[in-house]
């Protein structure tokens, strides 16, 4: 009976380790918990790497860039298989690629392009300038319905962090649309600040941006009304809002801004339902993941991966082949359809 024990463990034992040197291991690095789009981005890729036979190695930098390079090379020296990278800097990769590189490790850029590195394989990320076209789009359509006897509409710009790269295509989109109508005197830019340089906001970070608009709104608008603001990322816009409440907008007679964002944040979508952010862009993570999976496992196993775009993303050092999926506008007309419909939130999340 003892001898039987003992052999069964091993026999365990044995099956764990044949098991342990079958699956590969994907490293995911992500740059912060603190939105919960990122959670989201992390659990779903997890989900889908364990369903697809690999152990997975999660972890978040809490946007601490030194952490993030850390990370990285924890999980090269342990030998990871592949490595999938949400970049806090797309800039700051280069030393830590090439020792991915060395050790035969392909490196996925996961929704923001990791730039001056020929060791970036892939990019899995939605088509970021038509995210800007469909905010500058919303804006728009919320100033003509919101404020039709109004001309110009005043409007402010805000982009993204200017260490991500795809600050550049949401600020590029949104011009798009907004230049011709500044051209043409139907939009005014009050103060004056246009371009990332002027407009970028750090680390996406809600309170730099919400300090930003109270600034905005003292030197330029104690005899002006703001209408709109183009805001690309949904923690920027709780910030903005926030001033915007601070000074009255909202209340009496002083009627809310447009004011765009992204992600879907549940914050933002019952923001929107409260009449206060306008709309936002939803990227269903969910369909991310599975796009990034699927390219990892084409590259493990020796064959290419499904792309769609081999010509926008070029990172300084190579055009990286790309698979760009569909952002989708929400606002209080569709967020139901959108955003329940597909499963992605619970009524209950967001009522």
């Amino acid at each position: 009976m003892k001898f039987k024990s003992v052999a069964a463990a091993l026999a365990m034992c044995a099956s764990f380790v044949a098991y342990g040197a079958a699956a590969e291991t994907v490293g995911i690095s992500m740059p912060t918990k603190s939105s919960a789009r990122w959670i989201s981005d992390g659990d779903s890729m997890v989900k889908e790497f364990q369903a697809a036979g690999y152990e997975t190695d999660l972890q978040y930098a809490e946007d601490d860039i030194p952490n993030q390079l850390a990370q990285i090379e924890n999980m090269i020296t342990k030998g990871v298989d592949a490595l999938v990278i949400a970049a806090i800097d797309g800039t700051t990769l280069s030393n830590a690629l090439e020792n991915a590189s060395a050790a035969g490790i392909k490196v996925i850029a996961y929704d923001r392009l990791i730039r001056d590195s020929g060791n970036v394989d892939y990019y899995a990320t939605f088509d970021n300038f038509k995210v800007g076209v469909q905010q500058a789009t919303t804006i728009v359509n919320g100033l003509k319905e919101r404020f039709p006897d109004v001309k110009p509409w005043n409007v402010e710009l805000f982009g993204g962090s200017p260490d991500d790269n795809n600050a550049y295509f949401f600020y590029d989109g949104a011009m798009s649309v907004l230049q011709p109508l500044i051209d043409d005197g139907s939009i005014a830019i009050v103060s004056g600040q246009m371009g990332m340089d002027k407009v970028g906001t750090l680390r996406w970070d809600g309170a730099v941006a919400q300090a930003r608009m109270d600034n905005l709104l003292s030197a330029n608008y104690t005899d002006k009304q703001v209408h709109g603001v183009l805001s690309p990322y949904d923690g920027l816009s709780i910030g903005i809002l926030s001033s915007l409440k601070g000074v009255g907008y909202g209340s009496g007679d002083l009627k809310m801004p447009i004011v765009s964002g992204q992600d879907a944040e549940v914050q933002s979508v019952k923001s929107i339902l409260a009449g206060e952010q306008y709309s936002t862009i939803f990227k269903d993570t969910r369909e991310l993941a599975k796009v990034t999976v699927g390219m990892v496992d084409a590259v493990l196993k020796g064959s290419e991966p499904q792309i769609n775009d081999t010509k926008t993303y070029d990172n300084g050092v190579k055009v990286v082949p790309s698979y760009l999926l569909e952002p989708l506008p929400v606002d209080a007309s569709n967020w139901e359809e959108i955003l329940i419909g597909s499963g992605y939130y619970t009524k209950d999340q967001i009522q």
